[in-house]
């Protein structure tokens, strides 16, 4: 995913967020420097959520598994639930624990359709 498109879907995100009634931001470096963090902090005052967010235009997104680590991490010192927001193209967001993920020796593996979905997340 290239910057400027990540950050673009990063910041649907937030405002999708934003609309359901949330306070939600990017977290600025993340991905840039030596300290884990999310790319997403959003709560509603009871949940909190770290998101990772991954977009593709491919079949599957693959995502190594010391980036996760290093969300889990990040997450338990948060309090925060960590998740893999995934945007595959023309489809909805769609949103998975860390742990849910299938994986091959070196990387977690999203397909599209799994996990729930954005209205699921934020009931």
């Amino acid at each position: 995913m290239s910057k400027i498109r990540g950050t673009a879907v990063e910041r649907e995100l937030v405002h999708m967020f934003w609309d359901r009634g949330w306070a939600a931001c990017r977290v600025a470096g993340s991905g840039s420097m030596r300290y884990p963090s999310p790319d997403i902090l959003a709560s509603n005052g009871i949940s909190l959520f770290a998101v990772e967010c991954k977009s593709s235009r491919k079949d599957n997104i693959y995502i190594p598994l010391q980036e996760m680590k290093e969300l889990e991490d990040f997450s338990r010192l948060f309090k925060a639930l960590p998740l893999i927001g995934t945007r595959f193209a023309k489809q909805e967001w769609r949103f998975v624990k860390p742990d849910m993920a299938s994986t091959t020796e070196k990387f977690a593996v999203f397909k599209p359709g799994q996990g729930a979905t954005f209205d699921q997340l934020t009931k």
